[in-house]
């Protein structure tokens, strides 16, 4: 975290991994948890997840009396048109969404987003008032220097069409060849390219709030070892169990947590 004082954040995605009853069974098990769990209710870590489009509004409701935020994984880079099958920004603020996802690399891969579709989508998200969570990430292993300037690169692009918001921007690091392996990349590693992503954007005086958070086979532990390098985490599959997901709350809550373990 940057100050301390910063409440840590914890994204979850869905992706589709899950069908529609089992979504909701997962939320009401996430909203029975929230509203007992110390580090949620004190303010300390901040929620959001993010099912898949059908299951939005229901979400919602299951978690409207929590602190959990729901998001939508994708969105149209137009708020109204002959686009079948999308769905906008607006309609997505009006369900009452608070984040929406942006640039994923599976995005990328299977459905050819390149950096003018991310950056159409960002802007989007931002006119809409929704908390864009613009994942970047290389996609061969390399080094710390080589990721950061893929990632800078990526971030600039994103923003390109955005002069400043009010809105708050969260970037996920994600490098692509961590995304759905056995274990993250190494804690050094993602510290070097996150310090590097938070200092871009101190320097850019365009947003009054911005989290730089970590995914790609993140779990348990890591956010301890990473310690003030990251403001929290973007978790996948391992979230999918609610005791985990309650225990890396846990540890996000942890004050100990924001000295970085050497």
């Amino acid at each position: 975290m940057r100050d301390g004082s910063k409440p840590a954040l914890l994204g979850v995605s869905l992706k589709l991994y899950f069908g529609h009853t089992e979504t909701l069974e997962w939320c009401t098990e996430v909203a029975r948890m929230a509203r007992h769990h110390q580090g949620l209710q004190d303010g300390d870590v901040k929620l959001f997840v993010l099912p898949s489009f059908q299951a939005l509004v229901p979400a919602g409701e299951i978690l409207a009396d929590t602190p959990v935020l729901v998001g939508a994984q994708n969105l149209h880079w137009q708020d109204r048109g002959a686009y079948t099958g999308e769905v906008s920004g607006l309609a997505l603020s009006e369900a009452g969404c608070r984040y929406v996802e942006v640039g994923h690399a599976e995005r990328r891969r299977h459905f050819g987003e390149d950096d003018s579709v991310v950056t159409a989508k960002t802007a989007a998200a931002l006119r809409n008032g929704l908390i864009p969570v613009i994942c970047v990430g290389e996609v061969e292993r390399g080094s710390a220097a080589d990721a950061a300037a893929v990632c800078v690169d990526q971030l600039r692009s994103a923003l390109a069409e955005t002069g400043g918001s009010d809105v708050p921007v969260v970037v996920a690091y994600e490098p692509v060849w961590a995304i759905g392996a056995e274990h993250p990349a190494s804690p050094k590693h993602i510290g070097a390219v996150c310090t590097v992503l938070r200092e871009w954007l101190g320097g850019q005086n365009r947003f009054l709030d911005w989290s730089v958070i970590y995914g790609g086979s993140a779990g348990p532990g890591l956010l301890t070892e990473l310690g003030s390098d990251v403001d929290g985490l973007f978790l996948g599959r391992f979230a999918h169990n609610v005791d985990a997901l309650s225990d890396i709350i846990r540890e996000a809550a942890n004050p100990l947590r924001i000295t970085r373990i050497q």
